[in-house]
Order: C-alpha cells, then structure tokens, then sequence
C-alpha cells in the first residue's frame, strides 16, 4: 500500500502543471539623477556595467559615431571609448553580460526607421575596464555577426542576451504584435556570412493605445506603444521591455521557453511620462532596473525590487 500511495504521488506531482512564473514587484520608479552632457544628447542604449556597480555604459543613436560612453549612476561621464571597426549605421540597443567568465558587450546595429536595410550587424566587444577613473581609448571587436531578417527588413530597436541559452534576442518595434527573434551568441565560422534571424515568438500582450486614445491626440498616441529596448536579467528567468508609454516585466519558470513566458500578462513598472524613452537595463544582479530617454536633460531613472 504504501508503494502504491508513493507511485501515486510521483505520477500527478509528473501531470500537474508547473507552477506559473510571477514578475517580480518593484518599488515605485525614482529619479536618480539628470544627465545634462551634451555628449549624449541622444541615448538610444543603456547596460549595467559587469564591473562596477555603480557605472553603466550608454551609447547615442544613428550617425553619431562609432563611441561608448562610461556614464556614472550619479548621471556624469566618467569615460569615452571609440569601437574600432564598428561604424554606427543606426546603434540603437546595448546589452552587458558574462560570457566564459569575462564581461561583455553587445552593439546592435539594428536601426531602420525606413524599413531598407537588407544586413544588421551585433557588434561584440570585451567590456572595457576603467582603471584610476580612466578607460582604455578605444576598444576592438570579439566579433561581429552580420544578419538579416528572415521575411524582409523592419525596424529594430530591442536587443538582449540569454547567456544560459547563448542567444541574443531581438524584438521588432513597429509591427503588433511585436515578433520575437534569436540569433546564437556565437562568433560566425565565416565572418562573410550572413545569418538569418529566426522567429520564436510573438507578445500579444503589449498594451496599445485604446480607439479613444487615438482619437483624441493620434499623433502623439500612434507611437506609444512601440517597443523601444529590452534586457533579459544575468540568469535569463526576467525580460524587461520599455516602450513610450511603460516598461513590463516579464517572468518564467527554469526551461521554460520564452514563448510561454511572453504570451501571459507582464507586470508594469508604472513609469512617469518620459521624453523618447529608448534605452533600459537591469543591474548585474538582475535586480534593479535602469533606464532613460533619448533627449536632454535625460532623466536617469532606477526601478528597485519591492522590500
């Protein structure tokens, strides 16, 4: 009898249906800080540094040279390092991350407002490391991946790693539902391939302006719902997506495919109305959230876990 009972509970604690990931709560959104410098007047990416915790690297959009910037949490530039051979077609997404030990970022070179760009590039490099408040001038890539969509060009401006998978995700910004990418964190086996991104998801869930909404400022409302940066936290179990309107929170189980994670109901950060929000981040904890705008003064904005 008793085997019979032990047989029995293994088999529906195998049927049962796991238990569902709930998103983290976070305290209210503050002000960290204003960044007035005119060198990034144009912030469209933003990661936490994996070696100092109270630095964050950002970079500014389109045409506005191949450089990252060192910015301090108390929103002054401690730091400017120039991509060797990592021309700035459209950068438009940062992320931070540890790979075999050592820390480091990815460029997306991903911008196309138009709709035309045929190839995409994800720049890869060794994060640099700031010795004596200095960093080394210029930094070289790891490799770059050169890609393209799998049904045409579209515009991209999200971008985050999945260490644990060795992926890099990536999200559309103008299509709804927004569609979901992954290409292999990987060096390419031949630099003069170009590899094709593959859909695996898509989010119904992203909130869109309602009828009246749109009705009653269509042109400040069209665009709010657009997806504009993305982070997945260091042990890939968060997904963090900042539009013009809010950021969400999304959450999994261990092995659980983001696909299934994705199609529940995020969790809303609540943020303040924020001049072209375009650029977020969770810490290198994977706890709290960092995120600011594209114009100046940005407001350097921290999301902390709920105590």
């Amino acid at each position: 009898m008793r085997d019979t009972i032990a047989l029995c509970l293994a088999l529906c604690a195998a049927t049962a249906p796991a238990a569902r990931a709930e998103a983290p709560r976070f305290d209210p959104p503050r002000l960290a800080a204003l960044v007035t410098d005119a060198r990034v007047a144009e912030i469209s990416g933003i990661a936490a540094s994996r070696r100092d915790d109270e630095l964050l690297w950002v970079h500014n959009d389109s045409h506005a040279g191949s450089v990252l910037f060192a910015l301090g949490t108390d929103g002054r530039i401690r730091a400017e390092v120039a991509v060797e051979d990592g021309a700035n077609t459209d950068w438009e997404d940062l992320a931070a991350f540890t790979l075999d030990g050592e820390p480091m970022l990815l460029i997306a070179d991903t911008g196309d407002n138009g709709g035309l760009r045929e190839e995409l590039a994800l720049v890869v490099v060794p994060e640099p490391e700031l010795v004596a408040g200095e960093a080394v001038a210029s930094v070289r890539p790891r490799w770059v991946l050169r890609f393209r969509w799998p049904d045409g060009p579209r515009d991209c401006e999200a971008v985050a790693v999945d260490v644990p998978a060795r992926e890099v995700l990536l999200l559309s910004k103008k299509r709804v539902p927004a569609q979901l990418f992954r290409l292999p964190l990987a060096p390419p086996v031949d630099p003069a391939t170009i590899a094709v991104a593959e859909q695996i998801a898509s989010i119904p869930g992203i909130p869109q302006p309602t009828a009246a909404e749109l009705a009653r400022d269509p042109g400040f409302w069209r665009y709010r719902g657009q997806v504009t940066a993305m982070d997945v936290s260091p042990d890939a179990l968060h997904l963090v997506l900042l539009t013009y309107r809010d950021a969400y929170v999304y959450s999994r189980q261990p092995r659980e495919a983001w696909r299934t994670a994705l199609a529940r109901a995020p969790r809303p950060l609540g943020l303040p109305r924020l001049p072209q929000a375009e650029a977020i981040a969770f810490d290198r904890a994977g706890r709290t959230i960092w995120l600011t705008s594209e114009r100046l003064p940005a407001p350097l904005i921290r999301v902390d876990p709920f105590r």
